[in-house]
């Protein structure tokens, strides 16, 4: 029996004829990213229903050096989970790993498995008078693994972060098939380097992380959502800290939004109309939320503040949400900008952050120079000025053809954005990770101090370079990688 067909059906021996699959028709669907940017192949896609059986494949694989590409609800946005185009690859599906093993509503923890997505997370814990204090607009697809494999972000990092600051226990599958238990939700654990965190973001480079120990909030008792209009960034940043100052215990979102991005909405959206019924350059939409009877009502709160706002003239105009279906119709405003963008027509996307405070001047100044460098073409910036992060979109030229223009621009104008991202103290990647997309930018831009680290701890933990190779850390010259 040929070398490649002895490891199948070894791997087929292990999660049955249910978790193995070679047809092209079952791999399809997910061999290509959420984006469309990138399509691989595959040798075949395995389907683990356990921790077990996941170290059985992965000690197989490692045996084999075949590599590994884990992916969960394949809904990433820099290619992180789609393997390269040599058809060796074996997708690692965590899909059918999806049981919330425990629900402890008194400590607020969950013990879950990396193939729960997050809407059903969301569902089995309001059930138990708890919420899990990450979300966005793709919950209906992420998977848990996903969200701690990207250390994904989400709308509500003001108040309670991302995924690295949620993540109580992990976990994992070491590449040569060993398991690391770091379920325990330890509030002290002084043994050296914090293991768990390596797979907080870690692309499924280091392992596959199996099940994931989250922390939890109370449910909401209530929540009051607005929407103001103001003339600048700088009055959006103004806003937010006067907010902030005055109620950092209940203010749990705050997002910027131009009123180009707002327009694109309302004309390709159905039933979405603007809040306000003046014109704005910028829109602000806040979330005020109580998770505690005893607390103050979120909409008496924010009435108080925004009247403050208005006295003070850091806005123009505010509406309250005035019932949770209005509420969820601004949410709504906001989660549809970038599926209104591409129906706008082709653009750059980059999620990139930068310190709070040089948020506002950041896309004062970044903006004009990228319009100025290339003529034609409109920077949309939006995103979640709590944290500093800029989805910083720059839009092509009326009548451009997509594919045209992303093959001439997109290697000119996204070196200049991380260029002044940069510059300006930030990061190149804010909260969708690095996959494949940023990988020669991050060599690019990153010291050679931090270069040397990643690759250390990769190498170290990965020789033969079987876990999703190709992604994330840039390989020095002479390893081999895809």
């Amino acid at each position: 029996m040929p070398e490649t067909a002895k490891w199948q059906e070894q791997m087929r021996s292990i999660v049955g004829a249910k978790g193995f699959t070679c047809a092209d028709d079952e791999m399809t669907p997910w061999l290509t990213d959420w984006r469309g940017h990138y399509t691989g192949a595959a040798v075949a896609m395995v389907s683990p229903t356990t921790t077990q059986e996941t170290a059985d494949i992965l000690k197989i694989a490692n045996e084999n050096a075949v590599a590994i590409v884990p992916q969960g609800g394949n809904s990433g946005m820099v290619g992180g989970a789609t393997p390269d185009a040599s058809g060796q690859s074996v997708l690692l599906s965590l899909r059918r790993m999806n049981r919330i093993r425990t629900i402890e509503p008194e400590d607020q923890l969950v013990v879950c498995e990396a193939g729960v997505i997050l809407q059903n997370l969301h569902e089995a814990l309001a059930a138990e008078g708890q919420r899990f204090p990450l979300t966005l607009g793709g919950k209906g697809s992420a998977t848990v693994g996903g969200l701690i494999s990207t250390n994904a972000g989400g709308t509500q990092v003001l108040r309670h972060g991302t995924m690295r600051a949620l993540v109580a226990g992990i976990e994992a599958v070491l590449p040569d098939g060993s398991i690391f238990d770091g379920l325990a939700a330890l509030k002290k654990d002084n043994r050296g380097y914090d293991l768990k965190q390596l797979f907080v973001g870690g692309e499924g480079t280091l392992g596959v992380v199996t099940a994931a120990t989250l922390k939890t909030v109370p449910a909401l008792v209530d929540r009051c959502v607005a929407w103001a209009g103001v003339g600048s960034t700088d009055e959006a940043y103004q806003l937010f800290r006067f907010l902030n100052s005055r109620a950092p215990q209940s203010l749990e979102g705050f997002e910027i939004i131009p009123a180009t991005c707002l327009t694109s909405v309302l004309r390709h959206i159905p039933d979405t109309r603007s809040p306000l019924e003046g014109a704005h350059r910028w829109h602000v939409l806040i979330e005020i939320v109580r998770d505690h009877p005893d607390a103050q009502d979120p909409r008496s709160v924010i009435e108080d503040l925004l009247a403050q706002a208005l006295e003070r003239d850091m806005i123009e105009d505010a509406t309250l949400a005035a019932s949770e279906q209005q509420a969820e119709d601004f949410w709504k405003i906001r989660d549809s900008i970038s599926e209104a963008e591409r129906a706008n027509g082709p653009a750059l996307q980059h999620d990139i952050s930068v310190p709070v405070p040089r948020m506002a001047r950041f896309i004062n100044e970044a903006s004009p120079v990228i319009e100025a460098k290339f003529p034609g073409t409109e920077v949309l910036a939006f995103g979640h000025m709590g944290d500093g992060n800029v989805h910083f979109h720059v839009k092509a030229p009326p009548g451009s053809q997509p594919q045209e223009w992303m093959r001439e621009y997109a290697n000119r104008i996204t070196p200049m954005v991380h260029d002044l991202v940069i510059a300006a103290g930030g990061s190149i990647s804010a909260e969708h990770g690095i996959g494949q997309s940023k990988r020669t930018e991050l060599e690019r831009l990153s010291s050679e101090a931090r270069l040397s680290v990643l690759r250390a701890i990769k190498t170290a933990i990965d020789p033969k370079n079987i876990m999703n190779p190709g992604k994330l850390v840039p390989l020095a010259s002479g390893q081999s990688g895809s």
